[in-house]
């Protein structure tokens, strides 16, 4: 018997749905919101408001695209958290809503753990490229930062993570002190393809075991800006490049540092990369590189996956669907971190 799944995913600013048949997805809708770009960062009122505005539409949109009707859904798989607190209300009452009206069960699911499993969405059935267990995955985005050890699909656990800053933040907070606008990563990564990634020094943490720490990256970075635009205005504007070029370089060069140490220790060789941050060009340049020198074998997801989406969503609620891993109507969204 079929087993198909609704995934809704609202833990931020973007609100989508999508629908998995047997671990195989038949679609993906993405509703973002533009709203924000003039703020310089997500508003969480403004964000849940265009929650409420989108899940509806983009729900519908994403039952036609897959060709199916509301009544062939075996179970509704939602984002519990974490994430912003109103944007995770609208989708988990979505949720029940439609839960209680059709009949059918609802999934709660870790936001952190779908951007894992999103390395099993299938885009047809003979599709054979999903990680073997045990595998370690690096998960990078603008709130996260973790080396994650993956000994099945319920079975995660974090050997390592940022202790302060994460690295997409950090991305972010170096691109609006020199004016990049919002989200800076994607226009840290463009510029540092025509820079020198050698140019510019940063500080790296002394973390002990598989942590990080970007803090002190970004001060180091505020402190180099300060200085050079006391003897020169024009600083940032002639040397953007080679500041995103070794802004990029460094936290990747952390990133990968403890990833290595880790996959050494433990003996792992198959190894992941999840979460916004794993849409930046040179990090999946460094885990290239790394498959190379180290035998490794890399897994990194389709852009279509790398942001939050609700695929992700609709394939961890599968595997939990199997597992009749269900919710209760007294579900309650979290905002904080439980792994």
């Amino acid at each position: 018997m079929d087993v198909t799944i609704l995934g809704i995913e609202s833990s931020c600013d973007d609100t989508s749905a999508a629908v998995i048949r047997n671990g195989v997805i038949l679609s993906n809708v993405i509703s973002n919101q533009d709203v924000h770009f003039q703020y310089g960062g997500v508003v969480p009122e403004l964000a849940s408001r265009a929650h409420q505005q989108n899940i509806i539409p983009v729900v519908e949109a994403a039952l036609k695209r897959a060709n199916i009707d509301k009544s062939e859904l075996s179970a509704i798989a939602f984002t519990r958290g974490p994430g912003l607190m109103g944007s995770l209300l609208v989708g988990t009452s979505f949720a029940k809503g439609f839960s209680l009206a059709l009949g059918i069960p609802m999934v709660e699911v870790n936001h952190l753990k779908a951007h894992v499993l999103a390395h099993f969405i299938k885009e047809s059935e003979d599709d054979t490229n999903q990680p073997q267990f045990p595998f370690l995955c690096l998960l990078v985005s603008g709130g996260n930062s973790q080396i994650i050890l993956v000994r099945s699909y319920n079975d995660m656990e974090v050997i390592g993570q940022t202790i302060d800053d994460a690295a997409g933040e950090a991305f972010d907070k170096c691109a609006k002190v020199m004016g990049l606008g919002y989200p800076g990563g994607p226009v840290v990564d463009r510029l540092a393809k025509e820079g020198n990634p050698l140019r510019f020094k940063f500080n790296k943490p002394q973390i002990s075991g598989f942590n990080y720490s970007f803090s002190g990256l970004k001060t180091s970075f505020l402190y180099l800006i300060r200085d050079e635009l006391k003897e020169n205005p024009n600083f940032i504007e002639e040397n953007k490049e080679d500041l995103c070029a070794s802004l990029q370089y460094t936290v990747i060069e952390i990133l990968m540092d403890k990833l290595r140490k880790a996959a050494k220790e433990l003996g792992i060789k198959e190894v992941a990369v999840a979460g916004g941050v794993s849409a930046n060009s040179g990090l999946r340049a460094a885990f290239e590189d790394h498959a190379k020198r180290f035998g490794w074998k890399i897994h990194i997801p389709k852009f279509a996956f790398t942001t939050d989406n609700a695929g992700m969503v609709a394939i961890t609620g599968y595997y939990k669907y199997l597992d009749k891993e269900f919710c209760g109507m007294d579900a309650a969204p979290f905002s904080r971190v439980i792994m």
